[in-house]
């Protein structure tokens, strides 16, 4: 399954993700509603749900038409605006809430893919997998939906945010040498350091 596609028609995904196309967008937020209005999302807001398949119909706009750098942008905002597991305090977990905080904001007929008061987890619009490399870096391999670049953005946002102390930098590298989904696969591999 490549970029922009759902996984299934009944997909849904909050109002507070959606916002992060508007936040992303920086000073063009007129624009960003815009699009999404295009796509059938007219004014999202916080609490509402929204057909997956049309904030992933925005996101192909605006790669078409703006670019890849906005939607690295709009990734970065994810962790601002969607919900995110409690309780992460160094960069493994915050690497590895992705997934979970994947699907707090996702929904399939209905029902939220994740529950947090029992852990559990409902399957049906893919993961994103971390995988602990060595006390200083991590693979996050992504095989969903979404453009790329929107989950290398996320990837970095969370990795910065929660970057230990002593560590000078942090890095997220695509790994040109596996499949991407710009290239019709269905995973893209992303490599951290710290």
């Amino acid at each position: 399954m490549a970029q922009f596609k759902a996984f299934a028609a009944d997909v849904e995904v909050n109002g507070e993700t959606v916002l992060s196309i508007v936040e992303g967008m920086g000073n063009s937020k007129e624009m960003a509603l815009s699009i999404l209005a295009k796509h059938g999302i007219a004014n999202p807001q916080p609490g509402q749900w929204y057909a997956q398949q049309s904030w992933l119909d925005a996101f192909k706009t605006i790669a078409e038409s703006i670019g890849e750098n906005t939607l690295f942008a709009i990734g970065r905002k994810i962790p601002e605006k969607a919900q995110f597991p409690p309780a992460i305090d160094n960069i493994e977990k915050a690497l590895a809430a992705i997934d979970i905080a994947y699907h707090m904001n996702h929904r399939i007929r209905g029902v939220t893919l994740f529950d947090p008061s029992n852990g559990s987890m409902k399957e049906g619009i893919g993961h994103y997998t971390y995988e602990k490399i060595d006390g200083k870096s991590a693979r996050m391999l992504c095989k969903n939906p979404y453009p790329c670049d929107f989950d290398r953005g996320i990837i970095e946002a969370m990795g910065r945010r929660f970057k230990p102390k002593d560590s000078l930098f942090l890095t997220v590298a695509h790994d040109d040498s596996q499949p991407c989904r710009k290239k019709g696969s269905d995973t893209c591999t992303y490599h951290v350091s710290w």
